[in-house]
């Protein structure tokens, strides 16, 4: 105790007590130079897509999402051709299913069927609730939601203002 009570006498008023390792109480023994701040290395800036594959990979990669959503029976499959307004991708893919568990198993199909043509996605996001799931095919975003998820966030609306409504390509 008698050592405690000198450490608390021995701070200013005010001053936290803070315990300090071997190593900081060495560099901290000289009182009149300033401690250089550690330098953090420049990441350089990533692009989050991949330079675009051909046209045919591309097209192959859109009718492998169309068939998958097809096989599963998604609900009013929409594509938005967003190229011109996104640099992150160039096809939005917006389908619904009718439960949170089709919603699941219809984005599971699209996963699967890509990682079997060896093309993983990038990433899947929001299987868990399953009310609004994401799968990141890099060229091509796949969202499958609930209808009323997608009634209120309105994909189809925020990407096409100014544009024609898209084309329904299954019903």
């Amino acid at each position: 105790m008698a050592t405690t009570e000198k450490r608390v006498r021995s701070r200013k008023a005010g001053t936290p007590k803070v315990s300090k390792t071997p190593a900081a109480r060495k560099s901290s023994a000289a009182p009149g130079k300033p401690k250089p701040a550690p330098v953090k290395a420049l990441k350089s800036p990533r692009t989050r897509k991949k330079p675009s594959a051909s046209a045919a990979a591309a097209d192959r990669l859109r009718t492998l999402v169309l068939s998958a959503l097809d096989d599963l029976k998604a609900r009013d499959v929409r594509e938005i051709d967003v190229r011109d307004k996104s640099s992150v991708t160039d096809l939005l893919v917006v389908a619904s299913g009718t439960s949170s568990r089709h919603v699941k198993s219809i984005a599971d199909e699209v996963v699967k069927m890509a990682k079997k043509a060896g093309l993983p996605p990038i990433g899947v996001e929001g299987q868990r609730e399953a009310e609004w799931v994401l799968v990141d095919l890099g060229d091509i975003v796949v969202h499958v939601m609930l209808p009323r998820t997608r009634e209120f966030y309105g994909l189809e609306r925020l990407w096409t203002v100014g544009d024609q409504m898209p084309t329904a390509l299954a019903g």
